[in-house]
Parts: C-alpha cells; structure tokens; sequence
C-alpha cells in the first residue's frame, strides 16, 4: 500500500523476529530506515532484505541499553535524515534460562530486564521526541507484551517491564497529543521467534491449548499491526494498547 512512502523509520532490535519482520514491512510501504541491534551478521542481514525491496537502510551494530550509543546513534540517524517519521520500540527480552518464580529470582535479573525491555523504550524516544514535538508530526510504536496484562508465572520483572511500556505508552500519548504526535503499543502474544526454541515441547503445547485461535504468530503478523500503527490510517489513535494474541487475552 506504500503507506510510508518516503518517510524515515527506525527500529531497534531489528536483527531479528518481531523488529526484522517489521523493519521489512515497513521497507515494503516505502520506508527508509535505520535499524539497530547488538547482532551485527544478522542485523546487515535485514539490512539486505530491506534494500533489496527499495528502501535506502542505515544499519548501526550497537548495545541499545547503552544511553550512550543511543544518544551517538541517533545523532548519526539526524545527521543523515533530519527527521524520524517513525519510531519503533521493539528491542528487549525476558530472563529467558535465568527466569525463576519471584521467591527464588534476584535483582540483577531484574534490572536487566527493566534495562532491556522499559529503560531502552525511555530512552530512544527521549532522542526522537523534541524533533516531532517541534515539528507537529510523528509516530512512536511501543512493543510491550500479553505478558504484563496475563501475569504469567516466572516472569514477573519481564510481565513488570512490559506493563511500564504500556503505562509509558499512555503518560507519553497524552502529551504529545496537543502537537498531532501519535504514541501506540502492540501486545503480541506469544510468536514464533527464537524464544519458541528455548521452550520444551510440552509447555509450547500448553500455551497453544490456551489459545482460541489453536496457533501462534508470526513476526509478519505483528508488524502488520505495527506497520498499521506506524501510518496515517491510525491517525486517530493514541494511547493505545493493541493486543495480537490469537484471543488469549480479551478485553
């Protein structure tokens, strides 16, 4: 639909998954982009994909729970494009093998978590939001979780991050309302990216069972909604929290 055409968007956690399959949609509605991550083969991988459908990508290899290469990030983004139409919070990660119940968890596991999955989200969007501010323009797309509206046992500081990206969400939507800049977050459910091969089978048929739909999502399936988020066909939207969870969670 060529949505974005000509417009600037930048993912961060984009070697992968969810952040690969968007930064790829978004390329295909005619963005350009930048796109960070830690993983630098498979971050020029998607670089790659992202040209080859059109898009002029400028890939940086970084920490983003790093504020300083944030903030270096972000000025190389400025210096090459002047503004970013688009921002999409993507980056973060649960406990993943150090994921306990609470009683048995500790706090540097929780605070990386919060680094990953809330601090980062702050961050970034601290860079992008005096341009769109100033210029009346935008649009911040937060990827939170299913996690912190479900409260799923052993990741509570994951279930708590995501829950804060959704709260971040809504404080940020209502002050930049009065300047026509639109903040919104997805809630995927659980998706079929590397974290499904972490699972034992037996606990990946157990989630499937509680699902109404009886099938995971695919990165490509929550980009869409990101993507749908990112243009002007949700231009009377903000504050919102989309869920894409195949029914799991219904409001």
């Amino acid at each position: 639909m060529r949505r974005l055409e000509g417009k600037l968007a930048v993912v961060t956690g984009a070697a992968n998954g969810i952040g690969r399959a968007s930064a790829l949609r978004f390329a295909s509605e005619g963005a350009n982009l930048a796109i960070l991550d830690l993983e630098e083969d498979s971050l020029g991988k998607t670089a790659e994909e992202a040209r080859a459908l059109g898009a002029k990508v400028q890939a940086i290899t970084g920490d983003c729970t790093s504020e300083a290469f944030l903030e270096a990030s972000f000025r190389s983004i400025y210096d090459e494009y002047q503004f970013v139409d688009v921002l999409m919070n993507n980056v973060g990660q649960s406990a993943r093998e150090r994921a306990s119940e609470f009683y048995k968890s500790n706090s540097d596991v929780w605070r990386f978590v919060l680094d990953v999955s809330l601090i980062s989200t702050l961050t970034a969007s601290r860079q992008v939001v005096p341009s769109m501010r100033e210029a009346g323009r935008g649009k911040i797309v937060n990827v939170a979780s299913n996690a912190g509206l479900a409260g799923e046992i052993g990741i509570s500081e994951y279930a708590a991050a995501k829950m804060g990206v959704i709260g971040f969400t809504r404080s940020l939507a209502r002050e930049l309302a009065p300047f026509k800049v639109n903040v919104n977050a997805v809630c995927p459910g659980v998706t079929k990216t590397r974290v499904i091969e972490r699972i034992s089978e037996e606990i990946v048929a157990k989630i499937q069972a509680s699902i109404p739909l009886g099938f995971f999502a695919e990165p490509e399936d929550i980009a869409a909604v990101a993507a749908f988020l990112a243009s002007d066909d949700a231009r009377y939207m903000t504050g919102q929290s989309v869920v894409v969870d195949g029914g799991r969670w219904m409001v």
